[in-house]
């Protein structure tokens, strides 16, 4: 059936936008009772796996956004437990709920072949080293690259692997390994057989079934979004597979117009329950959140600042000479907008947290007022990390 175009049945202005991308991340709602890991991971889709301990690792700092009494523990005790998430590549490293498994099988494929088709790739590697792996880890249980020593030979690349961690981490994109656990961040392999419970191993989905869900899934998440969005959510799907699934299901997609910040209208799509998301939409929260540079509601900087006209962009591998902000700075977001970034980074051995710079959003007023909610915030940021106080610096002062 050829594409036809989808004429926009309602309109967002940017203020129910902002709200609704918001609310669809879990931000203007404020959490009580027991902390849920899972249901949050659920409700995001994944949750995405950082090295950078600046002051709390990004995962757990993406948590804990969502329910302040969330602890960097948790996280890790539910991916050892084998049983609630399990571990794989999105955009990046990441977690997942474990019930969206049976779902991941064409990621796995389209992973392994992208991979056998890089100029990088060396198959000869891993007819050699794939057995030599397999029956270790059988035999020893989860393993990590250190459990190894092999040596990149010839030419070091930016690309180059050592033997083993090349096919070992070549079984995990093919979903022949899974991620056992972390100890100190480094992953531990194991038979995928030994982690994913049978239940979902064992589960098949046909193609066109996982296409649906998984479309249907990002756009849940997205609660609006373009064909592209769709597709880079999981990256599990092409833009044309995205384009077939929406015609397809044209009774159960909304065609919709929203307003930019700069007042432009885009055209996306949404699930046929939109407008019921929108009446259900919480009320907008006083309080200022500190947020991680990977935070779903920000890691897509352009639509980031298409919705709030916040320029943001992490510093991480700019070189210090170059650098606007600074190395490591977070989002600030108060209510519905994002009103400054600040630089802060954790002592873990003075158990201090120093707030390193600060910078209010042109046209944001930061009186006695905002500050307090700040120092709150950043009080609460502390904890996470298990520091004892915050070192502010010069910060507030004239």
């Amino acid at each position: 059936m050829p594409h036809q175009n989808h004429k926009p049945s309602f309109t967002l202005d940017n203020r129910t936008m902002r709200r609704l991308w918001l609310e669809t991340n879990g931000l203007l709602s404020s959490a009580s009772g027991p902390v849920d890991v899972v249901a949050i991971i659920k409700k995001l889709g994944f949750v995405q796996l950082d090295t950078i301990q600046n002051v709390s690792r990004a995962h757990h700092h993406i948590l804990w956004s969502r329910h302040s009494k969330y602890r960097e523990p948790m996280l890790d005790d539910l991916l050892s437990a084998r049983e609630y998430i399990f571990e794989h590549f999105t955009h990046d490293a990441s977690v997942l709920p474990m019930d969206m498994y049976p779902m991941w099988q064409r990621r796995f494929k389209r992973l392994k072949s992208s991979i056998d088709g890089k100029s990088w790739h060396k198959p000869d590697r891993v007819r050699d080293w794939r057995d030599v792996l397999i029956e270790r880890i059988t035999k020893e249980g989860p393993l990590s690259t250190k459990d190894f020593d092999s040596k990149i030979s010839g030419k070091k690349q930016v690309w180059s692997r050592p033997p083993h961690k090349h096919v070992l981490e070549y079984l995990w994109y093919s979903g022949t390994l899974a991620t056992s656990h972390r100890e100190k961040f480094a992953k531990f392999y194991d038979l995928a057989e030994r982690v994913i419970p049978e239940q979902y191993r064992e589960t098949e989905v046909s193609d066109v079934e996982q296409i649906d869900w998984l479309c249907r899934a990002a756009l849940d998440r997205l609660a609006v979004g373009t064909p592209k969005e769709i597709k880079e959510f999981w990256e599990a799907k092409d833009v044309e597979e995205v384009k077939t699934w929406i015609e397809e299901n044209r009774e159960s997609i909304v065609p919709i117009q929203w307003e930019t910040d700069t007042g432009e209208w885009i055209t996306s799509y949404a699930l046929e329950d939109i407008e019921e998301r929108i009446e259900k939409i919480s009320s907008v929260p006083s309080r200022i959140k500190i947020l991680n540079p990977f935070d779903p509601a920000v890691r897509n900087r352009t639509r980031l600042k298409s919705i709030f006209g916040f320029d943001y962009k992490l510093e991480v591998f700019v070189p210090a000479a170059k650098r606007r902000w600074g190395y490591y700075v977070y989002p600030l977001l108060e209510g519905d907008r994002f009103v400054g970034r600040i630089e802060a980074k954790a002592d873990r051995k003075a158990g201090c947290l120093n707030v390193l710079n600060f910078w209010p959003e042109e046209g944001v007023k930061w009186g006695t007022g905002r500050e307090k909610k700040l120092e709150a915030e950043l009080s609460r940021f502390a904890q996470l990390a298990g520091l004892d106080s915050v070192n502010y610096g010069s910060l507030f002062q004239t």
